[in-house]
């Protein structure tokens, strides 16, 4: 693959950049982001292919570019900022979240009705239900535990599935192949398979809707199809499906994981949360804020030349947004290095920004604090089993986290 000439203040940027860089820990930015950050818009080569791509750090240079009509989201481009080798499905095997214009916007729709406020409101009671079983499960084991496995990948889990209508005992096969596409060290081949089996299955379940409709989303997406008269293709059901079940699960999870960390590592903080239970709500956005799991998880294409941050991007140039960059901006984030569990302010760009905003962010929202509600309710001695920076983290993935989380209590 071939970029264009990228110029930088009028000379070509010469030293090559290896992306992406492993953060000083898991709640503050690479140490090469400092850099980065002075510059806003600057000129990387990613990890695997070798590909020149733009990165852009500023709070509101980032909100300019997606929100601009001149950036694509499909990775059909050529120049698509891969920062792994992808096999050719990650080009066509895609949903709402790598599609412009019209046809984000019509297949969005299928499935942005199951994630309203008010129907995400309704589910309150059910994950409520949901977290104290797991934490029932929690505390009939022996610590120390891994906090990670046997809650924070199961509460989710079992909420996108009951969504979706998929049996609960695919738990693991859907964890395993998320992680496969999803973690850092999965090679290109050991993608392509979890695509291929995890479609294999979708289709298959698509098929038994289709002969038994039920109560949940899919089953209302292939109603709202038939009655609309739209044309639609399994194709377009179970990359929809693939999408939601990864982005439902594996997000959350690792938000659990890394927020019930930061606040074990902040006791004045978790005091604070334990004596004020209604600061919860603010401390949700701040925890995601602090963490930015999908710092690398908005790439764009330029469609057209896009002067921006004193640079040009060129037609065709592959672009990273890093929203953990932006996210620390001191112009909206005050003493932005710090946790402050009553900032709770909105403003941050953990659920991304514009027409692909996180379809799932009130979702995401209510599990968290109904987990962080309940979790120090119930285990209020709750520790770590082990020290913080001894845990192994999810460098390179596509949503980071942490492989573990050994708790005792």
């Amino acid at each position: 693959m071939t970029t264009s000439a990228i110029e930088t203040g009028g000379e070509a940027e010469t030293e090559a950049k290896t992306f992406p860089y492993q953060r000083a820990c898991p709640f503050s930015p690479p140490p090469e982001y400092t850099e980065m950050v002075q510059e806003d818009v600057s000129q990387v080569t990613l990890t695997g292919s070798g590909l020149r791509i733009w990165t852009v750090t500023g709070y509101h240079t980032i909100r300019q570019l997606l929100t601009d009509p001149r950036v694509s989201a499909s990775r059909k481009h050529a120049n698509f900022p891969f920062y792994f080798i992808a096999p050719p499905e990650f080009r066509t095997e895609t949903s709402f979240i790598g599609y412009d214009g019209q046809e984000h916007v019509n297949t969005r729709r299928k499935a942005a009705l199951t994630f309203t406020s008010r129907q995400v409101r309704k589910l309150r009671p059910r994950i409520e239900e949901i977290v104290d079983e797991h934490i029932d499960k929690m505390l009939s084991m022996s610590p120390p535990v891994d906090m990670h496995r046997v809650f924070s990948l199961a509460v989710p889990m079992t909420v996108i599935c009951e969504l979706l209508g998929i049996p609960q005992d695919k738990h693991d096969f859907f964890i395993k192949h998320g992680t496969a596409l999803l973690g850092g060290h999965s090679s290109a081949e050991e993608r392509q398979a979890a695509i291929v089996e995890v479609n294999a299955y979708v289709d298959d379940l698509i098929q038994l809707k289709k002969r038994e409709p039920g109560d949940d989303l899919l089953s209302r997406a292939m109603a709202d199809y038939a009655s609309s008269g739209e044309e639609y293709t399994d194709r377009d059901l179970f990359n929809m499906v693939r999408l939601l079940m990864n982005g439902g699960h594996e997000t959350t999870a690792s938000q659990i994981s890394l927020g019930t960390a930061c606040l074990l590592e902040n006791p004045d903080q978790l005091e604070q949360l334990k004596a004020d239970p209604d600061l919860v709500k603010p401390a949700v956005d701040e925890l995601i804020r602090i963490a930015t799991i999908g710092d690398t998880a908005v790439p764009r294409v330029a469609l057209d030349d896009i002067e921006i941050g004193g640079k040009v991007i060129r037609k065709g140039d592959g672009i990273l947004c890093l929203g953990m960059a932006a996210n620390r901006d001191p112009e909206v984030f005050p003493e932005p290095d710090k946790v402050i569990l009553s900032r709770g302010s909105r403003k941050h760009l953990g659920f991304g920004h514009g027409v692909h905003h996180c379809i799932g962010a009130d979702l995401a929202r209510l599990e968290l604090e109904i987990v962080w509600s309940r979790l120090f309710h119930r285990i209020p001695t709750l520790r770590l089993a082990k020290p913080f920076l001894e845990i192994p983290r999810k460098e390179g993935a596509v949503i980071y986290g942490l492989w573990e989380l050994p708790v005792a209590w």
